[in-house]
This record gives structure tokens, sequence and C-alpha cells, in this order.
């Protein structure tokens, strides 16, 4: 009797400890996310290098249990997959791959030409002279279809392109578009294209409802589409705060860019209930702010009030997509948990932030079946 008690006891030790008690509180709820909207459109998530490698059963069983699409939130960038030329590390990327095939989920490339966190090789000689135009399409060219023919067939879509119109409305002045010209845009499809005709090819952009950002996207990508060039789909990063953006504008641009016979994604969401040093910033991971003890108020939990405003505020954002469940393919959250949101470290370094659907303990929030109630019934 003794031996079987002791027996239970280390069970049930193991388990804790191996993070299955999660798996076993999510078979109990009623529904999962996916299962809510399976339907209307993909819910995904993206996961960092750390849960690829394996350290964190816990939050991979989430994953398993609440998603059906996922995207990596670092190791395919050029920095990470490319660091040297002529050398690419796809050591994590291909773990991630495996991941998804393993567990039956969608899996987006993210991303492949982007002016932030490409390495400067790129874009120098030897001698650390800028390069030419043809050196710059070629190392373009030779990045893309390498990374691209790896997976091919096993990745359903690529963000090609990533946030190349400022919120203006005009071209960002990176050094792609310096060296090469407006051009690299188009090439950078056509090459994709090259390398796995079948994929799904997206363009991924932040802060999509302000009016003069939304006008400069539908007018590249209308001026790629009479280039012969197809964009499968427009992915929304959807960094929102409690109060901004305006629901109705980022409604506006939904309409925008289904007008122009593209697919919506929703790429990035999460709600930050943090105060905001620049509420026009966006997702500019360039710009960082001095901390400030005023802008990290919720150190050890959040007060009532902010709860519903956060509560509220993903309602009426998830009901904005059901409305609009024939435009919209997937849903994706940047994290599962709070614990490894960027925006505990963005735009302020050391903050604690509470802006995804499961928390540090990785709970479901009530938030969770809130949305899953909300889209049964719609």
């Amino acid at each position: 009797m003794k031996r079987g008690v002791l027996l239970y006891f280390f069970m049930v030790l193991w388990i804790s400890l191996c993070g299955y008690n999660h798996t076993i509180v999510a078979q109990e709820r009623a529904m999962s996310l996916k299962d809510a909207f399976r339907e209307k459109f993909l819910i995904g998530t993206a996961i960092n290098s750390y849960q690829i490698m394996g350290k964190d059963p816990v939050t991979m069983a989430i994953v398993k249990n609440e998603f059906n699409a996922i995207v990596a939130e670092n190791c395919m960038k050029s920095e990470n997959i490319h660091p040297v030329e002529g050398v690419f590390d796809f050591s994590l990327s291909d773990r991630f791959v495996q991941f998804g095939q393993d567990n039956n989920l969608v899996i987006t490339g993210h991303t492949l030409i982007w002016h932030s966190q490409t390495p400067s090789w790129f874009f120098v000689d030897r001698e650390g002279k800028q390069v030419s135009k043809e050196v710059l399409i070629a190392r373009m060219k030779n990045h893309i279809q390498t990374i691209m023919k790896r997976y091919k067939g096993k990745i359903k879509g690529w963000d090609v392109v990533n946030e190349v119109i400022n919120d203006d409305g005009s071209y960002r002045k990176s050094k792609f578009y310096k060296i090469i010209g407006e051009e690299y845009i188009k090439l950078a499809y056509e090459f994709a294209r090259e390398a796995d005709p079948k994929a799904e090819l997206y363009y991924n952009d932040y802060s999509t409802a302000i009016p003069e950002k939304r006008a400069g996207i539908v007018a590249m990508i209308k001026k790629l589409q009479q280039q012969g060039v197809t964009i499968d789909a427009i992915g929304m990063q959807t960094h929102l705060g409690l109060k901004t953006p305006d629901i109705a504008a980022f409604e506006n641009s939904l309409k925008a860019f289904s007008q122009l016979g593209c697919k919506i994604m929703i790429t990035e969401m999460d709600i930050s209930v943090l105060p905001f040093p620049d509420e026009n910033l966006g997702a500019e991971i360039a710009k960082n702010y001095e901390y400030k003890q005023q802008m990290n108020p919720y150190q050890e939990s959040l007060p009532e009030d902010v709860i519903a405003s956060f509560e509220q505020r993903y309602l009426d954002f998830f009901k904005l997509f059901n409305t609009y469940q024939e435009d919209i393919t997937r849903v994706t959250l940047w994290g599962v948990t709070d614990a490894y949101s960027w925006k505990n470290n963005w735009p302020i370094l050391g903050r604690k932030d509470y802006p995804l659907l499961f928390n540090r303990n990785n709970e479901p929030k009530p938030i969770v079946d809130k949305i899953i109630k909300q889209s049964i019934s719609e």
C-alpha cells in the first residue's frame, strides 16, 4: 500500500515538472481556440528559439492543444539563418519546421527580405564598401531561393517582404531600396515564386490602420499586380494598445486590402496594457526609450478595470475578424504566453506587460473562453 502511494506521489511530481499538468487542464476545457475557429480561419502563434529547442514543454503543449498554425519569431530572420555570406544555419529552422510537420500545424516562413535584422555583410564587399546593385540582387536571390527550396512543400507561405512602407505612405529608404531601388520588391517576389511556385507569398506590415500607410500599401500592391506579381495575402501585424488604433480605421484597412483581391492575415497580434511613449510608433523596433517607473505600473498584477478594457479590446477585434472571416485566412498571436512576449522589453526594456491570451503560469486567461463563446455564438 505504501509503495503504491509513493509511486503515485512520484508520478504526480514527474507530471508537474514536465509540464503535462497543463495538457490535462487544456483537455478538460470545453473547446480549444483552434476548434472554435476551425470553420472560419486558422489560429496561430509565434514560437521562439528557446521553445523550438525543446526547453519549454509546457508552452509547446499549449501550442499543440490550442493552435493549428505556427510562425518562427526570430530563427528564420536573415541575421540568424544566414549570418555569414554563403553560410546558412538551418539548425533551429529545421527543428521548427519538423515540429510543425509532426503536429500537423500550418507553417509560415518569416521573413525573407526585411530592412531590420539583416546582417551587415549583405550590403558590403570584403573591403567594407557598399556593393553594386547587381551584387545585392544576386545575394538577395541566393538568400531567398536557398531557404525556400530547402522547405519546398513543407511551408505553406512566406512573408517575402516585410515592412517596406513608412507611416506616411512612402517607401522606406532601406539599404535594399537605396542600392537597388523600388525594383527590389518586385524581384523578391519573382525569386520566391520561382523557388516554390506552390507556396503562398505574403506582404507583412505594422500600423496598417494609419490612412496614409494604408494608401501606400494599396498603391504598392496595385503596382506589383500590374507588373504581373501575385500577392496571395496581406499581413496586418496588429500590435494593439488599449485605445489605439481605432477599430474603425483598422476595419477600413481590412476593406481596402480585400478589395485588392488579396486575402488578409492577422499576423502578430497582441494587446499591450502599458502606457506607450509614442502612440504612433507602431512596431518600429529600431526605436527604444529610457526606462521610467511610471511607464511600468503593473509589476504585480493588473487592476480589474484594466483587465476589463483588455478583454473588451480582444472581444471587439475578434468580433471584427468573425465579420470578415471570408477575407481572413489566419489570426496569429505574437507569442504563446506573457512570459515570452517581446512587449516586456519594447519599446522600453525591463517592463512587465500582459499582452497575450495565456499568462505567465501557462494558464488560459478568462478572455480565452470568452473569445470562444463569442465565436461559436456568431
